[in-house]
This record gives structure tokens, sequence and C-alpha cells, in this order.
């Protein structure tokens, strides 16, 4: 097998809109297969690449997730083990260094939780480990009950407890959105963006949001700087990334780097499939990403 995409158990066949890579990487002839990350069956080792993709449960089971990535010849595993470490814990956000990035707390207790609420008036609680809203607050009041405790944001939703980080609630959200860019083998690709449906904050299609593909348009120079500045940290270029960014106080800033298992949202529109394939093949060819 020359790739395997790693997914989970709840997403067998891959992630949405998986049937238009699939197309893609046989029109490539490349021999590719999904497995589950966590099948004891599969022999990761017969793969050429190994590509992390719709992994989504691993927030529920991340030291288990972490282990596994680990135990792969990270030679093959694109991305690597050690930025999955560092990127799996929202900790990351305050160690972005130049980058513009929404300001971040953490918090491992009720009482660093409520000091966040009350210094950024209206506060966004979120799990430290988490991913796709759930377990998020907007929280105003420093007394609210709900701090510091397991939250489960859906019935059929898992409890998400701490540790934390608290963020100013982006009132752009509502108006603007959120901008999500990817960057595959260091060529930025498709923008999409992502708005909030009702009266929620979240973007998240579970809760009502919506995603739609647009123009680059002026989010192109920050995105190239995080692919740098991601570059610098790790001492070799990312394979691939997504930059999340919000507008804060008129000028875009950084609101997630996505660089375990981001979503192409190829359900929405198919412009990430063939540079994901190309990604494939450039490391199959021992081609590694461009340098900065």
């Amino acid at each position: 097998m020359s790739v395997l995409l790693a997914t989970s158990g709840d997403l067998p066949q891959g992630e949405p809109g998986a049937t238009v890579l699939d197309a893609v990487l046989r029109e490539r002839g490349l021999d590719a297969a999904w497995a589950r990350w966590d099948d004891p069956a599969v022999d990761w080792d017969a793969a050429e690449v190994v590509a992390v993709r719709s992994t989504w449960d691993y927030v529920t089971r991340h030291r288990e997730f972490l282990a596994w990535a680990a135990s792969l010849d990270q030679s093959r595993l694109l991305n690597g083990a050690d930025v999955f470490e560092w990127n799996h814990d929202k900790r990351y956000l305050t160690e972005l260094g130049d980058l513009p990035v929404v300001p971040t707390l953490l918090a491992d207790d009720r009482a660093a939780l409520a000091e966040g609420v009350r210094r950024f008036g209206t506060g966004v609680v979120k799990p430290r480990v988490g991913a796709g809203g759930a377990g998020l607050l907007v929280v105003t009041d420093p007394d609210d009950p709900r701090l510091g405790r397991p939250v489960r944001s859906q019935p059929d939703y898992p409890e998400v407890d701490g540790p934390w980080v608290v963020q100013p609630l982006v009132e752009s959200i509502r108006t603007d959105g959120e901008a999500s860019v990817h960057v595959l083998d260091g060529r930025v690709g498709q923008r999409f963006d992502k708005r909030p449906g009702g009266g929620d904050v979240r973007v998240n299609e579970e809760f009502g949001g919506s995603v739609r593909p647009v123009e680059t348009g002026d989010v192109a120079d920050l995105v190239e700087r995080a692919y740098d500045a991601m570059a610098a940290r790790f001492g070799r270029p990312i394979d691939y990334l997504r930059v999340d960014l919000l507008r804060w106080d008129g000028e875009w800033v950084v609101s997630e780097l996505e660089l375990i298992e981001p979503g192409l949202y190829l359900d929405v529109s198919p412009a990430n499939a063939a540079p994901f394939a190309d990604l494939l093949m450039a490391r199959l060819a021992g081609t590694s990403a461009p340098h900065v």
C-alpha cells in the first residue's frame, strides 16, 4: 500500500467528501486506502506514506492517539508526531511569537477561569484539548456555576473537561465569520469562510454554522507567515496546515492552527483534492515540502 489515510471508527470511508479525493488519487494511479488509526489489524509499516485525516475522535483519546502517532515511522508520517504533540493542546496559542493571535489565557481551575472572564468581560471558554466547538461556553459572569465543570455540548456528545483556555468574545464572528485557509506542500490553497448560525458563535455545521469557498483575498500574507513560523519552530517545512483567522480590532489574527487533521471541506468544494493528491505524490517521490 503506497498511502494510508488515517480516519476514525465514526468515518470508516474517510472525511466528508472523501469520494472526491479518492477519485483524484485513482486518476493519479496512487494506491491508497482509508484505515482506522486505532485498528490493530492495520500494518502501518506497509505504507510508504501515512496521512492523518479524519481522526476526529482523538480529542477524547489524545494520549492513545499521540502514542500511536509516535509509534509510526516518522519519515513516512506527514507532519510528524512531534507536531501533533504540540498542536493538540491549545496552549500553543500562547507560543506563537510574533504572529497576531486572539488573546488567550490558560486556566487550570475555576479561579483562573473566573479571572479570565473578569478580565475580558465576556469570555469564551474552551477545553485545551478539544475540537468542533465541543465544550465551548460564552460566559459573562465570573461566578457562572458552569465554570470549572465538565460540559456536554449536545446529548450525544461526550462530556468535555479542563484544563481550558479563556479568550475574549470576538464580536466579528457574527459579521465577518471565520476564515480558514489551507497550505498544502507550501502552497496557499482554498479559503473557506465560515459563519455561525442562529444565536451561536460556533461556526461548526453541527451547531448550525455554514461554510463556503471564497477568494483568498487579504489573508494570504498572514497565512504564509504562519507557515513560515511553523517551519521555523520545528526546523523543517510543514507538509500541511490550516490557518483559522478572525478579525480582532480591525485586523486579521490567528484563532487556531490546525496541523493534525484539518478537514479539507471536500463536501463543500473539490478545490483541495488535487493539491492534497499532489502533496502525497511528492512525498512518495521523496520530495520534501518547500523550504521557507
